[in-house]
């Protein structure tokens, strides 16, 4: 072995001889912007000028700088020989043999339980799709499609018909949400590629948004789940105060809203606006500074095709008022489904847990049913889902006793809340971080 700390090859460099080895303490001073160190399977790899050529983007491998990312590696990646490819020019040493391979004070057995569960989901071929599963899925979302343009075709653009299509074009677009999602994830195809190419299909063409937007956001929301600046969808403020936000804020005296109320709001501007504004806004914004052309087209082939299906039955401002209908419809979706697990949970900043650990402390399930299932497409099972995010979405019922398993061995939470609970947790948690920030702004 080369000595601690011994410099090692840079990127791009051969490397002769034994590699350099660092410990734990060396490794954490490089955790900063354009200097960035992290450890996979005890190697240690200098990310500082390849993470923005990361294809997941910079930001989302920096969230684990001077870490032990062994788990998120393996929960983000397919192919995990194709990808150890790419690292080799980053190789720079490798932890001491003194040294664990976890920093800090983790709980080491929990970890090596993990990956011999992950291993047993493998051997289980938990992680093998069923293509006709997804086939139906896909099928009974374009049926949709066509149903609600038959609906105004054969009985008129009336309000009835036109209340009940746009109905149907809300929960196909949020059934056509849960499906680009396993895409994204890479859990229906064997081959990453495709995966890729249909989630631009159902991302672009079926829904009018950005494939590249959506995994740039919510592979940051998985590898770091409610984590202040590393999970967009929990970074809110300062229209909504949640978690540790509340007493900062409050203790520093701002009030740019009436925050002991934002549960009111919420309804007002929390589930109607958020696909039909913020994420219009946003995917547009980031097609157009990131310049993913390919996207910006099957988005516009979207728009094409549902104003050219309805125009002839609404005129121009008919069919504007028809798609916003359908986007708040699905806006509410979104919103309720996506959020009954994670806002509930524990909401802060970096623990710098394990993964396992992580992901439980962030997600909550909620109790199955065929409907349940369906309705959210299988995001019941969020605490599955988080654990295994490459998992095809039908096998997390299989697991699910496992993972059990292991949160018993160990005193972790596994809970489990009915649908109409779970749903109305959004609503106390959104009150109760406004009422901590009230306390704290009047008594600081």
């Amino acid at each position: 072995m080369g000595g601690v700390g011994e410099p090692g090859p840079r990127e791009g460099s051969a490397q002769p001889g034994p590699l350099p080895t660092f410990c734990w303490e060396q490794i954490r001073a490089h955790d900063q912007p354009g200097d960035k160190w992290l450890v996979i399977e005890r190697r240690v790899y200098d990310i500082s000028r390849w993470a923005q050529r990361h294809p997941g983007g910079s930001r989302l491998i920096g969230h684990h700088g001077a870490e032990d990312a062994t788990d998120a590696f393996r929960a983000f990646h397919q192919d995990l020989n194709f990808v150890r490819k790419f690292l080799q020019p980053l190789l720079i040493g490798e932890l001491a043999p003194e040294e664990p391979s976890q920093d800090g004070p983790l709980n080491a057995q929990l970890v090596e339980d993990f990956r011999a569960l992950h291993q047993a989901a493998e051997d289980m071929k938990l992680f093998d799709a069923s293509l006709t599963f997804f086939a139906f899925l896909l099928g009974h979302i374009l049926a949709m499609e066509v149903l609600a343009w038959l609906l105004i075709y054969l009985l008129g653009p009336g309000w009835v018909p036109s209340a009940l299509a746009a109905f149907i074009l809300a929960i196909s677009q949020a059934q056509s949400w849960c499906l680009q999602h396993d895409l994204g994830h890479a859990s229906i195809f064997k081959k990453s590629r495709w995966n890729h190419v249909a989630q631009k299909f159902v991302m672009g063409q079926l829904k009018g948004f950005s494939a590249h937007w959506w995994n740039f956001r919510h592979f940051q929301h998985h590898a770091k789940p409610n984590i202040f600046h590393k999970d967009p969808d929990v970074t809110v403020a300062p229209v909504f105060l949640l978690g540790e936000s509340s007493v900062e804020y409050g203790k520093k005296k701002r009030r740019y809203l009436p925050y002991n109320q934002q549960h009111l709001y919420f309804f007002l501007i929390g589930p109607p606006l958020l696909t039909l504004v913020n994420f219009e806004v946003e995917n547009l914004a980031y097609m157009l500074v990131c310049m993913q052309w390919a996207d910006l087209l099957w988005a516009a082939s979207f728009y094409a095709r549902f104003f050219l299906s309805y125009l002839p039955f609404y005129g121009v401002p008919g069919v504007l008022l028809f798609f916003v209908a359908v986007r708040v419809l699905e806006s509410h979706w979104f919103v309720w489904i996506t959020q009954m697990n994670h806002i509930p949970k524990e909401i802060g900043h970096e623990k710098h847990r394990d993964w396992a650990s992580s992901q439980l402390a962030a997600t909550c399930n909620v109790e199955p049913s065929l409907f349940t299932n369906w309705f959210s497409g299988h995001l019941n099972f969020q605490i599955e889902h988080h654990l295994f995010p490459r998992m095809p979405r039908h096998n997390y019922s299989r697991v699910a006793p496992l993972v059990k398993s292991l949160c018993a061995k160990h005193g972790l939470s596994y809970e489990v809340k009915p649908f109409l609970t779970a749903l109305v947790d959004i609503v106390r948690s959104l009150k109760k971080s406004g009422d901590i920030w009230l306390d704290a702004y009047l008594h600081q």
